[in-house]
């Protein structure tokens, strides 16, 4: 017979009662409104940047779409499971990331105001998330939201993991009983999947939930949802407040969903997309042309080819995409948008060691930095920059790449001041 995940994987979206752990849903406004109060000094690019326009949202005859993966679940870290579509709540630091990169958007011009709608998938981590990033995108003006914006669909939820689903990532048990190269290859290609759950597994969930997905599977359904209701809200939709040129959606869903729908918009080739690498609570951000419906950023190298992404970098996030920096691309965009408190497209010694001093500004962020190439590369352009130099955007990425190489290749170390 046909394979059950993927008929039910091709159906029509079913509209279904939210999942809500009482005990989170009951207490999650009130934490939502504290956690904004105990951010609210956080170091989130204060200074320059906090008075100035996000360089990429500031193109206002654009739609503008921000990807954003929930922060940690008590299933990620160092006892990561398989986790799929098991409604595991946020951990504290998951919401504290969540607020900080609501905090980073508001800091780049990117209000909740401006955010017409948001979507979430059916997991609470995702929609927790969702909510503590628009009420700290808000920030003193929390009437400018409302949870009446956010639109739940199960096919933005998580990869399935079929019989493996709910498991410890390092099971010996698993291990023993698979052998690590098939583990790996359910994790790492895009067409590999576990055996399918049944009935009675701990974690089986009727439909819409498939028994077992590839990552093929899970983005097939991510981009279903993209062209049949994201992309309607972005360009088409009517009655909503802002036009569909001045428009902004913003995403809030998992690593391999946002994978899925990055992948689309980039047009990675399907061995590369495994590749593709998404950092919780780390802000992407698309913008499109509401005639042709593309991205208009040129692509920037990644790890998984070029991308159209920029990434939205911060004291706080840097670390989580430093590996972008290989290849120039997007983290070295994103640093140069940071630094550029100007906003001329161009960069000057001072601002260069400014936005050094701003990744540096904090004990936690200063510990971090330690083993962060992104700061050492920076650090070495604005050594060798002339006090009244002015560089590009293609001339510091040209440098960083060749600093970084000249940093590896060699294994140079740098005495900084």
């Amino acid at each position: 017979g046909a394979n059950p995940s993927v008929s039910r994987g091709q159906r029509e979206p079913q509209r279904r009662e939210p999942i809500r752990p009482s005990t989170v849903q009951k207490e999650k406004r009130a934490n939502t409104l504290e956690m904004t109060s105990i951010l609210s000094r956080a170091s989130v690019w204060h200074g320059a940047a906090r008075t100035t326009v996000f360089s990429v949202g500031s193109r206002r005859s654009e739609s503008t779409l921000i990807l954003l993966r929930h922060g940690q679940s008590k299933w990620n870290g160092a006892t990561a499971r398989f986790t799929g579509w098991c409604d595991i709540p946020l951990t504290v630091q998951g919401r504290v990331e969540a607020v900080a990169a609501g905090q980073l958007l508001r800091s780049r011009g990117i209000h909740a105001k401006d955010v017409c709608v948001a979507y979430a998938s059916e997991l609470e981590r995702s929609h927790e998330t969702c909510e503590l990033a628009l009420a700290s995108m808000a920030g003193p003006e929390q009437e400018t939201w409302s949870t009446e914006r956010i639109r739940r669909d199960w096919r933005l939820n998580e990869r399935h993991w079929g019989i493996i689903q709910g498991h410890f990532k390092n099971d010996p048990d698993l291990a023993q009983k698979y052998g690590h190269d098939t583990l790996r290859q359910w994790r790492r290609s895009l067409n590999g999947k576990p055996p399918p759950m049944d009935e009675t597994h701990e974690y089986y969930q009727p439909q819409p939930a498939p028994l077992t997905e590839s990552l093929a599977d899970c983005q097939r359904r991510a981009v279903q949802c993209w062209e049949d209701s994201i992309a309607k809200a972005l360009f088409d939709e009517e009655d909503l407040p802002i036009p569909a040129d001045d428009r902004t959606i913003m995403v809030v869903a998992h690593a391999n969903t946002i994978r899925a729908l990055m992948a689309h918009f980039d047009h990675v080739e399907e061995s590369q997309v495994p590749k593709l690498f998404v950092p919780n609570s780390v802000p992407i951000v698309y913008n499109f042309d509401r005639q042709t419906r593309m991205p208009v950023e040129e692509k920037l190298d990644a790890q998984a080819g070029g991308s159209h992404a920029r990434w939205v970098l911060s004291a706080e996030n840097h670390h989580k995409i430093r590996e972008a920096i290989q290849g120039g691309g997007m983290l070295t965009r994103a640093l140069f948008d940071a630094m550029d408190t100007k906003r001329d497209g161009q960069l000057c010694r001072a601002e260069l060691e400014n936005g050094i001093q701003e990744l540096l500004k904090d004990e936690h962020a200063r510990q971090i930095s330690k083993d962060c190439i992104v700061v050492d590369v920076a650090k070495k352009c604005a050594f060798e920059m002339a006090p009244d130099e002015f560089i590009s955007f293609g001339e510091f990425e040209r440098r960083t790449k060749l600093a970084y190489q000249e940093m590896t290749t060699l294994d140079m170390e740098y005495d900084w001041p």
